[in-house]
């Protein structure tokens, strides 16, 4: 088959790979017959939950001077330091982080493992402790909250009492002082100015 001159696409040769691919298979055969021990597969660690928070706001507002002698850790963007590269917005880098290839540096495939029913018994019985515990709390404020609202109610009462009392405390020595009135108004009508020994001018 002749090839055009213009036609610069590569060609490939199916014989020589099909020989190739017979020769690798070959090999294998040999090394089974042989007893070779295969290379043991890498074993990851199944998915686990992040134990820390994606800090995405520190340097948010930030100004940063960078110059061909900055790292690459101080430059712009989010940095990973487990990759070692730089992700320029918070979207890609949580894409980044939640990806196979950060991952797979992490020592963690992407597989997540199989919870056994004890596991499952002992999450319920977290979730049931903790929401009792919240409901014990809840408990515990609304009662002081009762209790500050009712120490609250006796204060006013207290308050109303003394102002009661203060009221009536006033009202009776208003009569008293209008009692007091009324009597010096009628001494003074019928002459006399009080009652009293009064000295005379002779001291007798």
């Amino acid at each position: 088959m002749t090839q055009r001159p213009d036609d610069h696409r590569r060609k490939w040769n199916r014989e020589e790979y099909e020989e190739l691919a017979l020769q690798r298979l070959r090999e294998e055969i040999a090394k089974d017959e042989l007893g070779v021990p295969k290379k043991p597969a890498v074993q990851r660690e199944p998915l686990k939950p992040r134990d820390y928070k994606v800090d995405l706001d520190s340097k948010l507002g930030k100004t940063v001077v960078i110059n061909k002698n900055t790292f690459s850790s101080q430059s712009g963007g989010y940095y990973c330091n487990v990759c070692d590269c730089i992700v320029k917005d918070s979207i890609n880098f949580l894409d980044h982080i939640n990806g196979s290839k950060h991952q797979k540096n992490l020592g963690m495939s992407m597989k997540i493992e199989r919870s056994s029913l004890e596991q499952v018994k002992a999450r319920f019985a977290a979730n049931k402790k903790k929401l009792e515990e919240k409901k014990k709390d809840y408990n515990l404020e609304k009662r002081v909250k009762e209790l500050e609202e009712e120490e609250e109610k006796l204060k006013a009462y207290r308050k109303e009492k003394r102002k009661d009392k203060k009221r009536k405390i006033n009202e009776a020595s208003e009569e008293e002082e209008g009692k007091t009135d009324d009597y010096d108004e009628m001494a003074a009508v019928m002459g006399f100015s009080g009652f009293g020994s009064k000295k005379n001018k002779n001291g007798k």
